[in-house]
């Protein structure tokens, strides 16, 4: 997603040297005008309902670029943490009640996401009124996410290192896949006070889910988060799902959903 929505993000300048495939910054960052802001005022126009609104984390737009202007990825991500404030700050105007921002590179980068990775996020999100989300997942869609949870081992544990950081934070909410994925639920207690998006759907796979599958993973997390904390969700995007899969997941969530609700009172 950085990649595909850079050219807007920020006013970059691209030169066949080296992988002609990875973006390269050459100069200052900047946004030359907003990106998906007259899509969310149309959107706006269509529904009363509330609107959630996703965009990379700065860590993440670093880890798709080369950069020979600033040379320190730490300065680059300062740069436009500052630039996505201002496309936050506008898509809350135009009616968005909820912004995420998508940072998988936390599952990689610990030293960094401790270092300042999450100062920039918080950066990102400065000075919005809208609920601000946090999604950390493993990735998708490519030969290298796929190779690399190959040697994650039996359990993928990378969220107690940013858990912990996270809990404090000024974000809202943070979002992480669960169903399908070797995370151990217990987790979650780390993040205990701070809303939970917990995934409950898998993205990876065209196999749709049962409610009672959805409820199953609901019910395991409520030990560890209150229930006016808990918010189903999917594990991450649904792009690459045919629609009448992602639309079939999407109802089984919420009837399993609704399963669990019922038990709540």
């Amino acid at each position: 997603m950085a990649v595909a929505a850079l050219d807007d993000v920020a006013a970059l300048r691209i030169r066949d040297r080296y992988d002609a495939s990875v973006p390269t910054v050459v100069g200052a960052v900047s946004r030359s005008r907003p990106v998906f802001v007259d899509d969310a005022r149309f959107l706006r126009q269509q529904t009363d309902r509330p609107l959630k609104w996703a965009l990379p984390g700065p860590m993440t737009m670093i880890d798709t670029l080369a950069d020979r202007h600033y040379r320190s990825r730490e300065k680059l991500a300062w740069e436009f943490a500052v630039i996505l404030n201002e496309e936050a700050r506008e898509l809350e105007a135009a009616g968005v009640d909820v912004i995420q921002f998508d940072e998988p590179a936390f599952n990689v980068f610990f030293d960094e996401m401790r270092d300042w990775g999450v100062a920039t996020l918080e950066r990102a999100a400065e000075g919005l009124r809208a609920e601000t989300v946090a999604h950390i997942c493993y990735g998708y869609g490519i030969e290298a996410n796929t190779r690399w949870k190959q040697t994650l081992g039996s359990e993928w544990r990378q969220y107690e290192e940013s858990f912990p950081l996270l809990q404090r934070s000024a974000i809202d909410i943070v979002s992480l896949e669960s169903h399908g994925s070797r995370v151990p639920m217990e987790l979650i207690e780390l993040l205990r006070g701070k809303k939970v998006m917990l995934g409950a759907i898998d993205v990876a796979t065209d196999e749709i889910e049962t409610p009672e599958e959805v409820a199953g993973t609901l019910r395991e997390a409520l030990r560890h988060v209150d229930a006016d904390k808990l918010m189903p969700s999917t594990n991450c995007g649904m792009a690459p799902l045919p629609r009448d899969v992602a639309l079939a997941k999407l109802s089984a969530l919420s009837t399993g959903a609704a399963i669990v609700r019922a038990e709540q009172g």
